[in-house]
C-alpha cells in the first residue's frame, strides 16, 4: 500500500504541476492574442475554465493524501488525549470516504454518464463534457484510497 501511495502521490503532483503549466501558457497566450494580435482565441477561456475544474479537483484529493495540508480548525482536537484523537481522525477519514463515494464517485459518475449519454460537447474545443467531468469520480476513488491509507497509518500509530 505504501508503494501505491507513493506512486499516485507523485502522478498527481506531476499532473498538477503539468496543468498548472499549461493554464499559465493558455491565459498567456489569451493576453497576448487579444492585445497584441488583435483577435482573442476561441479555445482560450474554455480551455481555462477546464483547466480550473480539473486543477482543483486533484488538488483536494492531493491535500487529502497528505492529511496536514487540509484546513482544518483542530484547536479542540489537540485538546483531547492521544487514544481520544485518534478514533476522532478515525471517524473523520470515514466521513470523507463516505462523501467521496456518494457524492464524487455515485454522483460524479452519474454526471459523466449522463452527459457522455447526452453527447454534451463544448463550444469552443469540441470534447465530450463528460471527460472534462470525469476527473470527479476518478478522484473521489483517490480520495478514499487515501482515507484507508489515512485509517491503516492511523493504526499503526
Amino acid at each position: 500500500m505504501e508503494k501505491t501511495y507513493s506512486l499516485l502521490n507523485k502522478t498527481i503532483e506531476w499532473m498538477l504541476v503539468s496543468i498548472f503549466a499549461l493554464l499559465v501558457l493558455d491565459v498567456v497566450w489569451q493576453v497576448i492574442s487579444r492585445y497584441v494580435v488583435g483577435k482573442s482565441s476561441s479555445f482560450t477561456e474554455e480551455f481555462a475554465r477546464f483547466a480550473l475544474i480539473w486543477l482543483t479537483v486533484l488538488g483536494a484529493a492531493y491535500i487529502n493524501g497528505q492529511k496536514e495540508g487540509h484546513l482544518s480548525m483542530d484547536f479542540l482536537l489537540s485538546k483531547l488525549p492521544e487514544q481520544k484523537r485518534q478514533n476522532r481522525q478515525k471517524v473523520i477519514q470515514v466521513i470523507m470516504a463516505i462523501f467521496a463515494l456518494i457524492i464524487m464517485v455515485i454522483g460524479g459518475g452519474n454526471l459523466v454518464y449522463t452527459t457522455l449519454s447526452l453527447g454534451q460537447i463544448s463550444s469552443a474545443l469540441n470534447v465530450p463534457l463528460g471527460y472534462v467531468y470525469s476527473i470527479v469520480p476518478i478522484c473521489g476513488v483517490i480520495i478514499i484510497f487515501f482515507s484507508v491509507y489515512n485509517i491503516k497509518k492511523l493504526n499503526f500509530q
